[in-house]
């Protein structure tokens, strides 16, 4: 490990990378490195696509600058990873984008530097998949020459009552001293505390099953709704009924998306079965949530063929695209599932969400957004996200006629107001 002055490389600059490589560079020489030369470009001007931090936040981080060049790195000691995890399309992990930072930081390291992992991965993945990259690129030695640690990322994404420096920071390192000097070097900027794990990989699971925790609960209250939509029940109502009970859990259905509830279970699944067990509870609990976006697609299908409309004359209005509301994020949205299973019938379908970046959706899912939306010209309308700029509408006032329908997903209207809520 150094004992000079830490200077600090950040290895990717979205949700994750962006607010650390502010706080760190507020305290430290900080260097934000990213691959995308254009986002390089709008955060050297102080523009976060993001919204997680603002131009203020950025030049008062009077030790940051950014750069996309790797040889700016040089001359850090200290490297955190905060690279993306996804999956691939047989929901695999797909450690790509972190096998990429792990050979771009072993052909920098050198003796006496410390490589921080936060990027959400299965139990073991930092020793038995990252390190042996960076040995194999430096030519030195794992806790002789160079030294590990994780620490995972705890950001919601849009949430600014709980931003970084207020959410309690996991920490471990690869030998005691190494994790005495990572929960110092957070402490340093983390007002909450830290909290210092056994070990690597104990951090990586206690990441990975608080994810893990929260898609089964949710795996749990949608099932409810799939059963109580056969039973004549609203799901809202039992519910609402339920939490009267002091000590019952109120999680609410709804599309399971984003980079973390919706992918990380997948990472925990995958090491398990590697050694011959198969989670059940877990598996379940994905393959429900993964359901919601058809369902309610065919739920819209054969309520528009009750009321006598012809599919392939039907105009859809999906209201939201990111995975939650109030944020531009639209990493896994399940919200596309919808999407493509009302294409796939033949309707047209718009999309509208005044806070998704059109490019980030046509890049990313093919989808062209609409920039407005017209009252009184939709056979469907769907509420998928409960962003703040909805929560005034009138939803009859988007109908067509009396023939058509709207489904709010998230509970955000009277039942009065709409025909069919999850």
């Amino acid at each position: 490990m150094t004992t000079t002055l830490p200077q600090i490389g950040i290895i990717g600059l979205g949700y994750v990378g962006l607010p650390l490589a502010v706080a760190f560079g507020s305290k430290y020489k900080t260097i934000g490195f990213d691959i995308n030369p254009h986002r390089i470009q709008q955060l050297t001007v102080g523009v976060d696509t993001t919204q997680e931090t603002d131009k203020e936040e950025i030049e008062n981080a009077s030790f940051l600058s950014f750069s996309a060049n790797p040889q700016d790195l040089q001359a850090c000691n200290v490297f955190i990873v905060t690279v993306p995890t996804p999956i691939d399309q047989f929901k695999k992990p797909d450690l790509s984008y972190l096998i990429s930072a792990s050979t771009l930081i072993g052909q920098l390291l050198k003796k006496g530097d410390t490589v921080i992992y936060e990027s959400t991965v299965y139990p073991g993945c930092t020793e038995e998949d990252c390190v042996p990259i960076l040995e194999k690129y430096s030519q030195l030695s794992y806790n002789t020459d160079f030294f590990c640690g994780y620490s995972p990322e705890r950001i919601n994404p849009g949430d600014k009552e709980r931003p970084l420096t207020k959410i309690k920071k996991i920490t471990a390192g690869s030998t005691p001293e190494a994790a005495t000097f990572i929960d110092n070097l957070y402490n340093d900027i983390i007002e909450a505390g830290t909290y210092r794990a056994a070990s690597i990989k104990v951090a990586e699971a206690a990441k990975a099953i608080e994810n893990a925790q929260r898609d089964i609960n949710i795996s749990f209250v949608n099932e409810l709704a799939l059963m109580f939509d056969r039973m004549g029940l609203d799901t809202t109502e039992v519910l609402e009924a339920a939490a009267t009970k002091w000590n019952f859990l109120n999680f609410k259905p709804g599309l399971v998306g984003g980079h973390c509830i919706g992918v990380d279970p997948y990472y925990l699944v995958h090491k398990a079965q590697s050694l011959g067990y198969y989670p059940q509870v877990i598996s379940s609990g994905r393959l429900v949530n993964d359901s919601m976006g058809p369902f309610v697609a065919k739920k819209v299908l054969k309520k528009l063929i009750a009321n006598g409309l012809l599919l392939q004359t039907c105009r859809v209005l999906i209201l939201g695209i990111t995975f939650k509301e109030n944020c531009p994020d639209t990493r896994n949205t399940k919200v596309v599932d919808i999407f493509s299973e009302l294409k796939d019938f033949g309707l047209q379908v718009d999309i509208y969400d005044p806070w998704a970046d059109p490019l980030t959706v046509e890049h990313e899912y093919g989808i062209s957004m609409a920039t407005s939306f017209h009252p009184q010209g939709y056979d469907a309308i769907i509420v998928a996200v409960a962003h703040h700029q909805f929560l005034n509408l009138v939803p009859s006032d988007l109908k067509r006629d009396t023939h058509s329908i709207v489904f709010d997903l998230k509970s955000v209207f009277d039942k009065e107001m709409v025909d069919m809520r999850l």
